[in-house]
């Protein structure tokens, strides 16, 4: 039986009611992906206020790896509710708070003493984590990355890449920021092995410090292991060692931004320890609350504790129905049975999307690593350049047969895919058959 099933055109004529609504009441500025109006969602599917059933491929940009209510993530929100809903760790020390740091302490890479400061957002925690290090270092400058998205704040905006969507008319914006090229083996000069260009980007590295910034002058370099918004781009373990060397030769903080390719999506519970790199700090949001607003900065002890007291908090942090959910989400993510799935969910759909890239010349890359997968669409694979008309047209032919899809990339021309791990095989095949689908429909075109 069809897990997708359509009672309506896409969207139909509640959602049609609910999207005026929304027109006349949000801000334009707040872009949306689809056009689905939820109505309730379970596991990896979605049903909208029209009764159409359909299957998640975002998954809230990452946030839903355990797949939506999920019970035992439920069940710890009601029974928490009955207790209490937040007293503010500025105020009072809530248990929760306390049991889900321990439990991240004891996760992240490290053996060292570790603390965790908890916020409610990515950007919240990536603009801790900066000003911690910032704190600890007593220095001012940060080294950031191409393609690299770190949020919305001042600090975060700043921080991230791709200008014309996310910082074009928000400036001024924080000074000492450096930003240099992160490693694209794809876009990578023809005639070139892999080792060469990466040997090249570490060359490029070295060079940066000297026509860029001082690496003594640097407080902290930040990086996510692959990058989310910039394309699903693996960082090669010999690029993230080299950083590491650098941090350590320097004295500079090595942040790990693990907010969207953590929560165990890339097949181990964070996408570094595919490397054997330790960060100081990692910096966690997204999939570790299973929908519940909540991030984290944890690290090494001596870098977390040196801001004064009173230097850090918030009135939301560590609120304890986030919490509990996060506590009962990870230790669903760090289970065997669950990084079992994540690999058998990211080995169908690569072996899948390896067999498209030979079918269809509109797609010039497929990659990632575990259940984070990605296609880039091209005009020419020669010349790689970019699509980002064919990638609009594929999600929205996608979507308006039933499958939930976001783009990519730094130049808007992939499609990210990010199904809830529980997603059943027959839900997961459905979605790609219907993709595959769309991607056919738009190479015949051309």
């Amino acid at each position: 039986m069809s897990q997708i099933q359509l009672k309506t055109a896409l969207p139909g004529p509640k959602s049609l009611q609910v999207l005026e609504r929304r027109k006349n009441a949000l801000p334009s500025g707040l872009a949306k992906s689809t056009e689905v109006v939820v109505e309730r969602a379970e596991g990896a599917l979605v049903w909208d206020v029209d009764g159409n059933q359909l299957i998640d491929f975002a998954g809230g940009i990452g946030m839903i790896n355990i797949g939506h209510r999920n019970e035992k993530v439920v069940d710890a929100i009601k029974k928490q509710l009955d207790k209490y809903i937040h007293t503010c760790s500025l105020v009072t020390t809530m248990e929760p708070y306390v049991e889900l740091a321990e439990l991240l302490n004891s996760l992240t890479p490290g053996n060292f003493k570790k603390k965790t400061l908890l916020a409610n957002s990515g950007s919240e925690a990536v603009e801790n984590a900066i000003n911690v290090a910032k704190y600890y270092t007593k220095r001012n400058a940060v080294l950031c990355f191409e393609g690299a998205y770190h949020g919305r704040t001042l600090l975060t905006l700043s921080l991230t890449s791709k200008y014309a969507l996310f910082k074009k008319g928000f400036g001024s914006y924080v000074p000492d920021i450096y930003r240099i090229p992160s490693p694209n083996t794809y876009r990578k000069a023809n005639g070139m092995s892999e080792e060469e260009y990466i040997s090249s980007c570490i060359e490029k590295l070295d060079e940066a410090f000297i026509s860029q910034v001082d690496p003594e002058s640097l407080a902290a370099i930040i990086i996510e292991p692959v990058l989310g918004e910039g394309g699903f781009l693996p960082i090669p373990g010999a690029y993230l060692r080299k950083l590491r060397e650098v941090c350590d030769k320097y004295g500079i903080v090595f942040i790990a931004d693990e907010i969207q390719c953590g929560a165990s999506r890339t097949g181990k519970l964070f996408a570094i320890q595919h490397s054997d790199v330790i960060p100081d700090i990692v910096v966690s949001a997204k999939s570790i609350g299973a929908g519940m607003p909540i991030s984290a900065v944890t690290g090494k002890a001596e870098i977390l504790d040196a801001p004064h007291l009173g230097g850090l908090g918030g009135t939301y942090g560590g609120n304890p129905l986030a919490c509990v959910a996060a506590i009962e989400a990870i230790n669903i993510l760090k289970s065997d049975d669950f990084l079992k799935r994540v690999n058998e969910v990211g080995e169908i759909i690569r072996t899948t999307l390896e067999k498209w890239k030979e079918k269809y010349s509109i797609i010039g890359d497929v990659r990632g690593l575990g259940a984070m997968r990605l296609v880039e669409f091209v005009k020419d694979r020669k010349t790689k350049q970019p699509d980002a008309e064919v990638t609009l047209e594929v999600i929205k032919d996608a979507v308006s047969n039933g499958l939930i899809m976001i783009r990519a990339g730094l130049f808007s021309n992939c499609i990210r895919l990010l199904p809830p791990v529980v997603i059943s095989n027959e839900q997961l095949i459905e979605g790609l058959n219907v993709l595959e689908a769309a991607i056919a429909r738009a190479q015949a075109k051309r």
